[in-house]
């Protein structure tokens, strides 16, 4: 891949993460301090999230396959979004915010799945490109991430204005992208293509859809961490939490890294089982940390996170792109961004909710959480997945790549 392409690719996973990065890990934190939303109506909000992911990204991606070159597609609905992040800052009661969050929802979360599926269009070697090329993205995230918490502004819509401002800014850069065609231009439209069932068909092939299964199952206790971390580490004194979390970030960056020589010598189930691994940890380390003595266990499950998203995620991508026919790749990263981020998450959005106020007592008008049932449940549910894929991900599947 030309350094020039590569380059402009790099900067367009790093806008994209900094949009989300910006409002995304000090959303529940600004709804029920700021505003005063219940754990159960924090939750639903975050859900949206997920919600869209189940509904937008099968009919954006089949827009990106069928009909409009990605890149103007990206370029849409970041436009949009940046109208609605505005918005937002607007308004302060529970059913305006969800109705707003939702419909931005709608415009981002596809374009995670496009900006994988353009840089996989783009490359001759994905296994080896990709990792680099996505490390940007976290970078984005991690600058993002010190920003506002140098800036003190996490109970404040402040972020929601930042990621507005850069949308604007990504809306203009998507029209500099590699012009991407749609690959399955003048293909017949069938009701079933419409809404992305073409993409089921890979279900047939039962390792995939043991991997479908865990995606599923794994999201759930990893919107735990995504809703509540930040609440958490702020409530038990631990100072700039948004910015020490940017470490997690940190350490994704190291991880990508190092990814194109672990595909080289682990198979994608090894993969799997290492990230599944780490999450089990990571939750059972948050379970039992403190900001004194115990805020190393605070700073070690944060590190993890480069682990246990590269080796689920990220590797669920590339092994996505590679088990999809050339035609569906679009559909395909659409329809694994509504299992994940759209199923699993939104299941967990709704049960991180209601867990966080079923260990929550009131005593005077005063909450306390049992923040260390709350998380040995999510280690619990983490360990029971690396079980099932233990037992039925039956595959010796590698990533490709290619040796330099």
């Amino acid at each position: 891949m030309p350094t020039s392409l590569k380059a402009r690719l790099c900067l367009m996973m790093f806008l994209n993460l900094v949009i989300w990065g910006a409002w995304y890990v000090t959303l529940n934190t600004y709804l029920t301090v700021t505003l005063g939303f219940s754990g159960t109506q924090a939750g639903a909000v975050f859900g949206t999230t997920a919600l869209a992911s189940m509904i937008s990204p099968f009919f954006i991606g089949l827009i990106a396959d069928r009909f409009f070159a990605t890149e103007k597609v990206l370029s849409t609905l970041h436009l949009i979004g940046a109208v609605i992040l505005y918005s937002v800052t607007r308004v302060t009661d529970f059913s305006s915010v969800y109705a707003l969050m939702l419909l931005y929802c709608l415009c981002y979360f596809p374009t995670i799945a496009l900006t994988n599926s353009l840089t996989f269009r783009q490359s001759t070697d994905a296994g080896g490109e990709f990792p680099f090329i996505r490390m940007f993205g976290t970078i984005g995230w991690i600058a993002i991430g010190l920003t506002v918490g140098s800036m003190g502004v996490e109970t404040t819509a402040t972020p929601f204005l930042l990621a507005a401002g850069i949308s604007l800014v990504m809306s203009a850069f998507c029209l500099t992208l590699p012009h991407t065609p749609p690959a399955g231009k003048g293909q017949k439209i069938t009701a079933r293509s419409l809404v992305g069932l073409d993409a089921l068909v890979m279900l047939k092939k039962r390792p995939y859809l043991v991997f479908v299964v865990a995606s599923i199952l794994a999201c759930i206790p990893l919107t735990f961490y995504f809703s509540f971390t930040n609440k958490y580490l702020n409530e038990v004194g631990v100072v700039n939490a948004a910015g020490k979390m940017t470490l997690g970030q940190v350490s994704e960056v190291g991880v990508m890294l190092l990814m194109p020589f672990i595909f080289r010598r682990i198979t994608v189930r090894g993969v799997f089982m290492l990230g599944l691994a780490c999450w089990s940890l990571r939750y059972g380390l948050l379970a039992y940390g403190n900001p004194g003595a115990g805020v190393w266990m605070f700073y070690v499950a944060i590190l993890l996170h480069g682990f246990c998203y590269d080796f689920f995620f990220m590797t669920g991508q590339l092994y996505t792109d590679q088990e999809a026919p050339p035609h569906l790749r679009g559909t395909a990263q659409g329809f694994l961004t509504f299992l994940t981020y759209g199923v699993g998450m939104f299941i967990g959005s709704m049960l991180s909710g209601v867990s966080l106020d079923f260990f929550t007592t009131r005593t005077g008008g005063v909450e306390t959480h049992n923040w260390t049932a709350f998380w040995l449940g999510c280690s619990g549910g983490a360990l029971a997945i690396l079980v099932l894929v233990a037992l039925f991900f039956q595959t010796r599947a590698k990533i490709e790549t290619k040796v330099a």
